[in-house]
């Protein structure tokens, strides 16, 4: 949840929300497709997404699938001293290796995903080495995210639903893999262009720095910073995109969408129901992450909320009715340092708003 929210200074419409919609759809789609499909001019459109911007924290994100690319995931659990907690999050959030840097449990826990090649010794720098060696620490778990069900390339569900289906079918990029593609390595590709350029290469880093800064760079300042011609790079995103290897991403203030009560639900469920569970969770509203993982809770899902009353009918009445889960802990989320992309510094306030942080 930030700090010093804009939700009391800015309200969404229906153009602001098309607008969050649609670029999750195509986080690269050119203003005009967007203002046609929205029946708005293309300057509203340019206007209103330069003021989502500024003032609501929005930015679009370029990220690499991380099956496809060959990286593992570990969510990392980090117990810390109050005192301490803070700037090592902040430290963590520095780091381009990790990602969803967020203090949790009262500031006294740090949450964050720790990218890596796959393979354990890939891993054990930070996991292993550099994190228990830093003072403050008094515990910590790493999980291997094993399967994400929701999350990733797949929105929360409250950053859709703005637009009809058939304004969805205008937007979808024809790059863009079907939802229910199978995303083991072995799925065939859609096309040759897709086999030729499915898997990232050592010159593709200068290309992700760039678009985990802004996914939406133009291609001749994406040309800048990989020494790349244009037609270069416009052909190979659409390589790695038609494969699924890239995908973006969409950072906003939740806040703006009414949520004030966020809690990461870490469950241990029986391991024979364990997709049965975490299927049914990935359609709840309410979640906008469910990941399967290791250790002593193998399901993990973050959980954004209007408040705390609806947190609790959320956690009663819904996953209280799953038998198959054993045991449920709930914490907290007070503040996101880090999201998917690089961080970024506060937000200019509005006059007469707060000073709303990343």
């Amino acid at each position: 949840m930030a700090d010093g929210s804009v939700r009391d200074t800015y309200t969404l419409d229906e153009v602001d929300r098309g607008l969050i919609h649609a670029l999750h759809l195509d986080g690269r789609a050119p203003f005009s497709r967007i203002a046609a499909v929205l029946g708005v001019s293309t300057q509203t459109v340019a206007r209103r997404y330069r003021r989502l911007r500024i003032e609501a924290g929005l930015r679009v994100v370029g990220l690499p699938d991380p099956h496809r690319a060959g990286q593992a995931q570990w969510l990392v659990r980090i117990a810390a001293t109050p005192a301490d907690a803070q700037a090592l999050a902040r430290s963590l959030a520095r780091r381009p290796d990790t990602s969803w840097v967020k203090l949790a449990s009262g500031g006294a826990e740090i949450v964050t995903v720790v990218h890596a090649p796959r393979g354990a010794d890939a891993s054990r720098s930070m996991l292993l080495r550099d994190i228990p060696r830093t003072a403050g620490i008094t515990a910590v778990s790493a999980h291997l995210l094993l399967h994400t069900y929701l999350g990733g390339p797949t929105a929360w569900r409250g950053h859709l639903g703005a637009l009809s289906d058939e304004q969805q079918r205008r937007l979808v990029p024809p790059t863009a893999p079907p939802p229910e593609a199978d995303p083991s390595p072995a799925s065939p590709p859609t096309s040759p262009l897709a086999q030729a350029d499915r898997a990232l290469t050592e010159a593709d880093r200068a290309l992700l720095d760039a678009l985990r800064q802004d996914g939406r760079t133009s291609h001749a300042d994406l040309a800048a910073a990989t020494g790349w011609s244009p037609a270069t790079v416009a052909r190979r995103l659409t390589g790695l995109r038609e494969y699924g290897t890239l995908f973006f991403d969409v950072e906003f203030d939740d806040a703006l969408l009414g949520v004030t009560t966020q809690a990461l639900l870490w469950m241990a469920v029986a391991p024979a129901r364990l997709d049965e569970i975490a299927t049914a969770l990935a359609r709840h509203a309410e979640l906008a992450v469910v990941a399967a993982t290791t250790g002593p809770t193998n399901l993990v899902a973050h959980a954004l909320c209007s408040d705390p009353a609806a947190l609790h009918h959320y956690l009663t009445r819904h996953l209280g009715s799953l038998d198959a889960i054993r045991t449920l802990e709930t914490a907290p989320v007070l503040h996101t340092l880090k999201a998917t992309g690089t961080p970024r510094g506060p937000r200019r306030p509005r006059t007469g708003a707060g000073t709303p942080t990343e």
